[in-house]
């Protein structure tokens, strides 16, 4: 296969561009991900793509595929963006919640006419130009996300996630317990009436898969499918507000934009690299998600 490997953006990102027509399952993991730990999002441009070779390609890169139990299926590995058509903040997939996948991958079917772009932020350039103030505050504390869940919503992530579980209608609070036991920092509380108050605590930044510390979390992300959460630090503390300021600007001076094209497949680390959405302009866009795990 003829390809052509180049940056993108301002940072290290990088775009993969079939010279002749290609499937993507034609490359090789032994190329995919070495390459992704270095640029921390891959964009493959005209290849031979659709909701099939999306999933395929999902499962020869990945170990584990990781579900959204609040999304719909269109392929084995795949389902569908539907989150509103509102702008969406900065966040990495599922970092409210135990077990976050270390893979986002994107498939673009149908481009937005106008607007609508994804966007993606590297969590170690945000690090790095982050105030001392900030950084020291992050050094030392985990962040808090406190929320209450409805019965719908817990019972769907456990039949997803427990072993024991075959579908939604076995669900207990005992699974519950039990599943979220096996994670560091989470807690979980029946409040009686189907409903569970749960406290989740991480940290802000990690270090990626080539030892950089970067600031990758979902402070300033979305909770469309759930109740948005009360956010601190690990001793109850509220952030303050000048930690917020830097932050929101830190972000908002390295995001940067995904102008989709028909076809288009994007693959972000999800340990380092923050995404989100501009408002969507244009309803007709068709976009395709899967989460997975690399090891």
């Amino acid at each position: 296969m003829e390809l052509n490997v180049s940056h993108w953006g301002n940072g290290t990102y990088r775009l993969l561009t079939a010279v002749e027509r290609a499937k993507p399952t034609q490359l090789e993991s032994s190329f995919v991900v070495p390459l992704l730990r270095e640029a921390g999002v891959l964009m493959f441009r005209n290849f031979e793509t659709d909701l099939e070779q999306m999933s395929a390609f999902v499962e020869r890169n990945s170990v584990r595929v990781t579900l959204d139990p609040a999304r719909a299926f269109h392929a084995k590995n795949v389902q569908k963006v539907d989150a509103g058509f509102d702008a969406i903040g900065l966040h990495c997939e599922n970092a409210v919640a135990p077990a976050p996948p270390e893979y986002v991958w994107f498939y673009c079917e149908r481009a937005a006419r106008s607007g609508s772009q994804t966007t993606v932020c590297d969590g170690a350039r945000v690090w790095d130009k982050l105030s001392q103030e900030t950084r020291s505050l992050f050094s030392a504390h985990r962040i808090k996300y406190a929320r209450t869940f409805a019965p719908a919503a817990w019972k769907r992530w456990v039949a997803v996630e427990h072993p024991k579980v075959k579908n939604e209608s076995e669900v207990t609070e005992a699974h519950l317990i039990e599943l979220v036991s096996r994670f560091e920092g989470q807690k979980v509380q029946p409040l009686g009436d189907g409903r569970v108050y749960t406290e989740f605590c991480v940290p802000a930044i990690h270090k990626t898969a080539t030892g950089h510390w970067a600031f990758a979390n979902s402070l300033l992300g979305p909770s469309y499918n759930y109740e948005a959460p009360r956010i601190m630090t690990d001793d109850d503390r509220p952030i303050p507000e000048s930690v917020w300021a830097d932050v929101r600007a830190v972000t908002e001076s390295l995001t940067e934009d995904i102008d989709w094209r028909d076809g288009d497949i994007a693959l972000i680390d999800n340990t380092r690299v923050m995404h989100g959405r501009r408002r969507i302009e244009d309803p007709e866009r068709l976009l395709f998600a899967a989460l997975s795990t690399a090891r």
